[in-house]
Protein backbone atom coordinates (compact mmCIF):
# COMPACT_ATOMS: atom_id res chain seq x y z
CA UNK A 1 0.00 0.00 0.00
CA UNK A 2 1.80 3.35 -0.87
CA UNK A 3 0.85 6.81 -1.30
CA UNK A 4 1.45 8.36 -4.13
CA UNK A 5 2.27 11.88 -3.68
CA UNK A 6 2.40 12.43 -7.22
CA UNK A 7 -1.49 12.99 -7.08
CA UNK A 8 -1.34 15.37 -4.33
CA UNK A 9 -1.41 18.96 -5.70
CA UNK A 10 -2.93 21.58 -2.75
CA UNK A 11 -0.87 22.44 0.37
CA UNK A 12 -3.54 20.55 2.59
CA UNK A 13 -5.24 17.46 1.50
CA UNK A 14 -7.23 15.02 3.76
CA UNK A 15 -6.94 11.07 2.61
CA UNK A 16 -9.03 8.52 4.92
CA UNK A 17 -8.65 4.34 4.12
CA UNK A 18 -9.91 1.85 5.97
CA UNK A 19 -7.79 -1.43 5.57
CA UNK A 20 -8.62 -5.09 6.25
CA UNK A 21 -6.35 -6.99 8.30
CA UNK A 22 -4.92 -9.10 5.76
CA UNK A 23 -3.26 -6.09 3.75
CA UNK A 24 -1.84 -4.54 6.99
CA UNK A 25 -0.35 -7.90 8.54
CA UNK A 26 3.24 -8.62 8.05
CA UNK A 27 4.91 -11.63 8.66
CA UNK A 28 6.65 -12.36 12.17
CA UNK A 29 5.05 -9.77 13.60
CA UNK A 30 4.53 -9.18 17.56
CA UNK A 31 0.92 -9.27 17.21
CA UNK A 32 -1.88 -9.84 15.49
CA UNK A 33 -4.55 -7.51 13.45
CA UNK A 34 -8.33 -8.35 14.28
CA UNK A 35 -9.97 -5.42 13.20
CA UNK A 36 -10.64 -3.25 10.19
CA UNK A 37 -7.83 -0.07 10.28
CA UNK A 38 -9.15 3.30 10.54
CA UNK A 39 -6.29 5.97 8.96
CA UNK A 40 -6.94 9.45 8.89
CA UNK A 41 -4.61 12.48 7.97
CA UNK A 42 -4.24 15.98 6.51
CA UNK A 43 -1.43 15.68 4.41
CA UNK A 44 0.78 18.60 4.25
CA UNK A 45 2.68 19.71 0.90
CA UNK A 46 5.80 22.52 1.02
CA UNK A 47 7.08 22.17 -2.22
CA UNK A 48 8.30 18.22 -1.92
CA UNK A 49 8.23 18.12 1.77
CA UNK A 50 5.38 16.86 2.97
CA UNK A 51 3.81 16.51 6.21
CA UNK A 52 1.34 13.80 7.86
CA UNK A 53 -0.67 14.23 10.69
CA UNK A 54 -3.48 12.11 11.92
CA UNK A 55 -4.30 8.89 13.80
CA UNK A 56 -5.05 5.12 13.31
CA UNK A 57 -7.38 3.03 14.92
CA UNK A 58 -7.86 -0.75 15.34
CA UNK A 59 -7.34 -3.62 17.41
CA UNK A 60 -5.05 -5.91 18.16
CA UNK A 61 -4.57 -9.27 19.40
CA UNK A 62 -1.13 -9.68 21.52
CA UNK A 63 -0.07 -12.53 24.34
CA UNK A 64 -0.21 -11.69 27.42
CA UNK A 65 3.51 -11.63 29.23
CA UNK A 66 2.51 -13.52 32.47
CA UNK A 67 -0.43 -16.11 31.01
CA UNK A 68 1.16 -16.02 27.59
CA UNK A 69 -2.82 -16.42 26.73
CA UNK A 70 -4.44 -13.99 23.49
CA UNK A 71 -5.84 -10.44 24.64
CA UNK A 72 -6.87 -7.74 22.46
CA UNK A 73 -5.70 -4.40 22.78
CA UNK A 74 -7.69 -0.81 21.15
CA UNK A 75 -4.89 0.98 19.37
CA UNK A 76 -5.99 5.11 19.20
CA UNK A 77 -3.12 7.06 18.16
CA UNK A 78 -2.19 10.11 16.91
CA UNK A 79 0.94 10.58 14.82
CA UNK A 80 2.43 13.92 13.49
CA UNK A 81 5.65 12.98 10.49
CA UNK A 82 7.63 14.71 8.05
CA UNK A 83 8.80 13.18 5.29
CA UNK A 84 11.47 14.32 2.92
CA UNK A 85 12.74 13.05 -0.49
CA UNK A 86 15.28 10.76 -0.08
CA UNK A 87 17.97 12.60 -1.89
CA UNK A 88 18.23 14.90 1.24
CA UNK A 89 19.47 11.96 3.53
CA UNK A 90 23.07 12.56 2.32
CA UNK A 91 22.70 15.70 4.11
CA UNK A 92 21.24 13.93 7.27
CA UNK A 93 23.06 14.13 10.40
CA UNK A 94 25.25 16.29 9.49
CA UNK A 95 26.93 14.81 6.53
CA UNK A 96 26.25 17.33 3.93
CA UNK A 97 25.91 21.56 5.24
CA UNK A 98 23.44 23.55 5.22
CA UNK A 99 23.76 25.59 1.64
CA UNK A 100 26.03 22.79 0.26
CA UNK A 101 24.60 21.15 -3.55
CA UNK A 102 23.30 17.51 -2.97
CA UNK A 103 23.55 15.36 -5.94
CA UNK A 104 20.58 16.76 -7.40
CA UNK A 105 21.81 20.58 -7.39
CA UNK A 106 19.53 21.43 -4.64
CA UNK A 107 21.64 24.14 -2.29
CA UNK A 108 19.01 23.48 0.63
CA UNK A 109 20.69 19.11 1.06
CA UNK A 110 21.28 19.80 5.42
CA UNK A 111 18.19 22.51 6.22
CA UNK A 112 15.43 21.97 8.60
CA UNK A 113 16.68 17.82 9.62
CA UNK A 114 17.88 17.86 13.00
CA UNK A 115 20.05 14.89 14.24
CA UNK A 116 17.66 13.85 17.36
CA UNK A 117 14.47 14.49 14.94
CA UNK A 118 12.80 11.59 15.18
CA UNK A 119 9.40 12.66 13.20
CA UNK A 120 11.60 12.59 9.83
CA UNK A 121 11.65 10.30 7.19
CA UNK A 122 12.50 9.73 3.67
CA UNK A 123 10.54 8.87 1.41
CA UNK A 124 11.17 7.58 -2.68
CA UNK A 125 10.16 7.24 -5.86
CA UNK A 126 7.07 9.93 -5.04
CA UNK A 127 5.86 6.90 -2.58
CA UNK A 128 5.28 6.94 1.20
CA UNK A 129 4.75 2.89 2.36
CA UNK A 130 1.82 3.20 4.63
CA UNK A 131 2.58 -0.14 5.23
CA UNK A 132 5.35 1.11 7.23
CA UNK A 133 3.88 3.68 8.62
CA UNK A 134 1.03 1.96 10.48
CA UNK A 135 3.56 -0.63 11.60
CA UNK A 136 5.71 2.14 13.06
CA UNK A 137 2.83 3.27 14.70
CA UNK A 138 1.33 0.09 15.79
CA UNK A 139 5.04 -0.97 17.67
CA UNK A 140 4.97 2.35 19.19
CA UNK A 141 1.63 1.84 21.02
CA UNK A 142 2.78 -1.91 21.96
CA UNK A 143 3.40 -1.72 26.24
CA UNK A 144 6.76 -2.71 26.68
CA UNK A 145 5.19 -5.96 29.14
CA UNK A 146 1.76 -6.27 27.50
CA UNK A 147 -0.90 -7.99 30.57
CA UNK A 148 -4.31 -9.01 29.64
CA UNK A 149 -5.31 -7.63 33.26
CA UNK A 150 -3.27 -6.02 36.30
CA UNK A 151 -4.44 -8.67 38.07
CA UNK A 152 -3.17 -11.60 36.27
CA UNK A 153 -1.28 -14.04 37.95
CA UNK A 154 0.63 -15.91 35.48
CA UNK A 155 1.16 -19.44 34.99
CA UNK A 156 3.01 -21.58 37.61
CA UNK A 157 6.66 -21.91 36.74
CA UNK A 158 6.67 -25.77 38.41
CA UNK A 159 3.76 -27.19 36.30
CA UNK A 160 2.63 -24.62 33.96
CA UNK A 161 -0.92 -24.11 34.86
CA UNK A 162 -2.51 -20.92 33.92
CA UNK A 163 -3.51 -19.58 37.71
CA UNK A 164 -5.90 -17.50 36.25
CA UNK A 165 -8.10 -20.33 35.48
CA UNK A 166 -7.44 -23.04 37.69
CA UNK A 167 -4.85 -23.78 40.93
CA UNK A 168 -2.48 -26.17 41.17
CA UNK A 169 -1.04 -28.04 44.43
CA UNK A 170 2.29 -26.93 43.42
CA UNK A 171 4.14 -24.34 46.43
CA UNK A 172 6.75 -22.57 44.59
CA UNK A 173 9.59 -22.70 46.87
CA UNK A 174 13.26 -21.56 45.31
CA UNK A 175 16.47 -21.91 47.09
CA UNK A 176 19.44 -19.82 45.80
CA UNK A 177 22.06 -23.20 44.97
CA UNK A 178 24.68 -20.29 45.72
CA UNK A 179 23.51 -20.21 49.57
CA UNK A 180 23.89 -24.53 49.60
CA UNK A 181 26.80 -24.03 51.43
CA UNK A 182 25.90 -21.98 54.20
CA UNK A 183 22.33 -23.73 54.36
CA UNK A 184 24.44 -27.03 55.60
CA UNK A 185 26.72 -24.69 57.94
CA UNK A 186 23.27 -23.75 59.55
CA UNK A 187 22.32 -27.60 59.81
CA UNK A 188 25.11 -28.26 61.22
CA UNK A 189 25.14 -25.96 63.90
CA UNK A 190 22.06 -26.71 64.94
CA UNK A 191 22.39 -30.47 65.01
CA UNK A 192 25.49 -29.14 67.20
CA UNK A 193 23.28 -27.27 69.06
CA UNK A 194 20.89 -29.48 70.16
Amino acid sequence: MRLELSHIRQPETEFARVFQPADVQGEDEEYRITAPVDLRTVIHKDHDRFRLVGSVKTELELACSRCLEPFAMSIDREFDLRYLPARLRQGYGGQAGAGEPDADGDADAGDEVEDDDVAVTFYRDEQIDLNELLREQFYLALPMKPLCAESCQGICPQCGTNRNTATCDCHPQWEDPRLAGLKKMLEKRKQDDA
